[in-house]
């Protein structure tokens, strides 16, 4: 999709959840509306949905949140998730699929303090914290830039505790020999996928970026924000996934090497003993000694 179809598309999208957002608006609990996701950053396409996030005093009923949806013009309502305070659900408005998280500003405020004051390293809040920076807000738009405020402040403590966190790296440059007599294909792969996104994870903790593996996508997006990279990181990790095996392996031990490096130069607090033990980790065939 070039750039101008993907602003038409976050164009529409965005006019379709500000419609949405004023039958919820209405209701008297209702303290907060705003939009997330790839319509808030404007790079949409004909195949995205909408990701709206409604905040209450207290949480609407099943039976007001229902009549909302019919009001909308919802069709194929489902209910994804509930609870005392959230639930989430989602349905189609005019052939797109809208997403809705209703949740207590109460439940909201005890999210954002699971991240920035108990250092949840992974929790999948991270990637609402740092949906909400890039949100617009569509009702009650002062609250909602006092959480923007809040969460952009990224603890120090975080950031360490994401790198000490991520820089666990299983050594399969170590073991790559041995497996090639296995058919370890399907493992292999898996720890390349692990290892990429501890790398991530990492290099988000040392650039003050909330991450997640969660639903993971947009990565040239994501990256394209963080400040502190290998050089060439995005085409670099993406290669890994479409090159030999062998390559791969030494491709991604490269990046190991380059990132540990860069945590040692803009975070020498950390213990970076463990990971170069197994950088150097190789596992050597044994031998049949001769009898005696």
């Amino acid at each position: 999709m070039n750039a101008r179809q993907s602003s038409e598309a976050s164009h529409f999208l965005l006019a379709l959840a500000r419609r949405n957002a004023q039958i919820y608006a209405t209701h008297p609990s209702t303290r907060a509306i705003l939009v997330t996701g790839s319509v808030a950053e404007g790079v949409s396409d004909f195949y995205s949905d909408i990701d709206m996030i409604l905040y209450y005093e207290k949480l609407p009923t099943a039976e007001e949140l229902s009549v909302a949806s019919q009001q909308n013009q919802g069709e194929r309502r489902k209910i994804l998730a509930s609870g005392e305070e959230e639930l989430l659900e989602s349905y189609q408005v005019q052939g797109v699929e809208c997403q809705f998280a209703h949740a207590t500003i109460a439940t909201w405020e005890r999210d954002i303090a699971t991240v920035l004051e108990e250092l949840d390293v992974t929790t999948p809040l991270q990637k609402a914290l740092s949906g909400t920076l890039v949100a617009v807000p569509l009702y009650g738009e002062p609250l909602i830039r006092g959480w923007q405020t809040r969460i952009a402040t990224y603890p120090e403590a975080l950031a360490q505790a994401m790198v000490s966190h991520y820089l666990n790296f299983f050594p399969v440059w170590g073991i790559q020999k041995r497996m090639v007599t296995r058919d370890a294909t399907i493992w292999l792969h898996q720890l390349l996928v692990e290892t990429a996104y501890n790398l991530l994870g990492v290099l988000a903790g040392l650039n003050r970026c909330y991450y997640s593996s969660f639903q993971f996508k947009r990565m040239r997006h994501f990256i394209a924000h963080l400040a502190l990279t290998p050089i060439n990181f995005a085409d670099r990790l993406e290669a890994v996934f479409y090159i030999d095996i062998a390559s791969a392996i030494t491709q991604i031990e490269s990046l190991v090497r380059e990132t540990v490096t860069m945590v040692e130069q803009h975070m020498p607090q950390i213990d970076t003993t463990s990971v170069h033990q197994r950088l150097e980790q190789r596992q050597v065939a044994w031998r049949l000694l001769p009898e005696r």
